[in-house]
């Protein structure tokens, strides 16, 4: 099954400068809480982001140059028709984590989506979350929480059967 799993703000940004736009350690805790031993997919400038592979997950980076990794745990592919059919009716849960144009590209596939909404806006903000139809989506809200002074909600949606 593959589930979204990103921080937005109110107007749907994500990122500028190829980072993250608020340090919440209690996001990055929910983060690791449901990435740990999973499949990440991810874009090349995502991947790039981190200063090393993350540990104890196994990273598929989406790009148009796959090269070989010399990484563990990491995999380069261009095949995004084939990582839909492996993954998105399986009963294995696989995390879409970005950037904008990954979230895009499967934003159709999900299942998921868990979603970080922080109240606060970023006008310098260049990477946005796609908009979606919240029509075909459940939203449980699940807890509440505060970093750095910047109030958040973990709010899981999980699509309507049509």
């Amino acid at each position: 099954m593959l589930i979204s799993i990103v921080a937005v703000g109110e107007n749907n940004e994500i990122g500028k400068n190829n980072d993250l736009l608020w340090h919440l350690p209690g996001d990055l805790k929910f983060f690791k809480e449901h990435t740990m031993g999973k499949k990440m997919i991810m874009g090349r400038k995502t991947f790039e982001s981190f200063k090393s592979p993350l540990k104890g997950r196994e990273h598929i980076v989406l790009t148009s140059n796959p090269i070989l990794s010399t990484y563990e745990n990491v995999v380069f592919t261009n095949d995004k028709v084939a990582l839909v059919e492996k993954y998105k009716d399986s009963e294995e849960e696989v995390y879409v984590i970005g950037g904008a144009s990954i979230y895009k590209a499967f934003l159709e596939d999900v299942k998921k989506m868990y979603l970080t909404e922080v109240k606060a806006s970023d006008k310098e903000a260049e990477v946005f979350y796609p908009t979606f139809d919240k029509n075909d989506w459940e939203r449980q809200e699940m807890f509440q929480n505060e970093d750095n002074g910047i109030a958040y909600k973990h709010v899981l949606y999980t699509r309507k059967n049509k």
